[in-house]
């Protein structure tokens, strides 16, 4: 599941296969969805035999499912070691978009976020990371199957740089699953080094950056990440990332009543951002138990957007989904602790 089609090709001609070999055994994967080497039917039984010698090739085990009202939909994902990450299925209008965990935990410790409070447990591999978006799409209908992919889930993807790269080029091959490069998505919290090596890798997709505060003190005391990537620093590396035309970084804003949701901080923001090709979403805090912290009142949060209008952004206030199912990050996790029997989501093979 963690290799390329490159690197499949390279381990099919190992075997003493033809190289094209490898592009059929990735397109069974990732383009269909058929993991089990017996179900490749346009490969010979003999040449099957010889491919189970590259490993397993298991999505990691659905351990709980939880459908909301508005059919958004929270996955529990049972990982080979006993630990656990979560995906968001979100059904909107013209789009189906899956929302996908790249750590096992997360070391940033946001204040704001629930699964920062029990820490970095470890990375995912980059199979990991695939075979989530692989276990959705086996596990929902054809025509629920996801069109859009956020990088948006448990962990910081770019504290997880290798992992999440390799992923992305899985997952945007053209021979796998295809994704379109504009319906898919990187958030980060601001891994300044990062941004930018991600920027020089030509993947071409969108970049997010989870803001939060418009002045250094304020994002101090909610993100510990600005204290070694200060504000100025983020800021820089945004204004020199590569966007084509067209392409927009998203800015999240995360409102938090008497920390940063007030008009003054709106205006303070928009001069920030000045000059940067973006769009903001505005996201109204959903609480969790211990956080102390509360979300602004509905009038706080449109008049937080009109400062924005006014200064000519797009900003959109993101639309709470599945508060009955736990859907916010980290908070169905917080609730389960599956024990899977599976075997590892392993490395590519060498």
């Amino acid at each position: 599941l963690g290799s390329t089609r490159a690197e499949l090709r390279d381990a099919v001609a190992r075997l003493g296969l033809r190289r094209f070999r490898g592009d059929q055994v990735f397109h069974w994967v990732h383009g269909l969805g058929r993991t089990r080497i017996p179900e490749m039917t346009d490969l010979s039984k003999a040449d099957r035999r010889l491919l189970a010698e590259l490993g397993r090739c298991d999505p990691p085990r659905i351990a709980a499912r939880r459908r909301a009202a508005d059919s958004t939909t929270k996955f529990l994902f049972g990982l080979a070691d006993g630990n656990a990450v979560e995906g968001v299925w979100i059904p909107e209008p013209g789009r189906r978009t899956l929302c996908v965990s790249t750590q096992v935990g997360c070391a940033m410790g946001c204040a704001f976020c629930r699964t920062g409070r029990g820490g970095l447990v470890r990375n995912l591999s980059s199979a990991e990371i695939v075979g989530q978006v692989l276990a959705v799409r086996g596990a929902l209908p054809p025509p629920e199957a996801p069109t859009h992919l956020v990088f948006m889930g448990m962990g910081e993807p770019l504290e997880n740089y290798e992992a999440t790269v390799r992923a992305l080029r899985i997952l945007l091959d053209p021979v796998g699953a295809d994704f379109s490069r504009r319906k898919v998505t990187v958030s980060t919290c601001g891994v300044v080094p990062a941004v930018e090596r991600l920027g020089a890798e030509g993947l071409d997709v969108n970049l997010a950056v989870s803001l939060n505060a418009a002045d250094g003190a304020v994002r101090d005391r909610i993100m510990p990440v600005n204290r070694k990537y200060p504000l100025e620093e983020l800021m820089g590396a945004l204004r020199r990332y590569p966007l084509r035309r067209g392409r927009r970084i998203t800015v999240e804003y995360v409102l938090l009543r008497g920390v940063n949701h007030d008009r003054g901080q709106a205006r303070k923001l928009a001069r920030l951002l000045r000059g940067l090709r973006c769009k903001i979403n505005l996201i109204p805090f959903n609480p969790f138990p211990g956080c102390g912290l509360a979300p602004p009142a509905p009038q706080e949060v449109e008049a937080f957007r009109g400062v924005l209008l006014e200064a000519g952004y797009t900003a959109v206030v993101r639309r709470s989904r599945g508060r009955e199912i736990a859907a916010a990050c980290g908070q169905l996790h917080a609730r389960h602790a599956p024990t899977s029997p599976w075997p590892p989501c392993g490395e590519p093979p060498r």
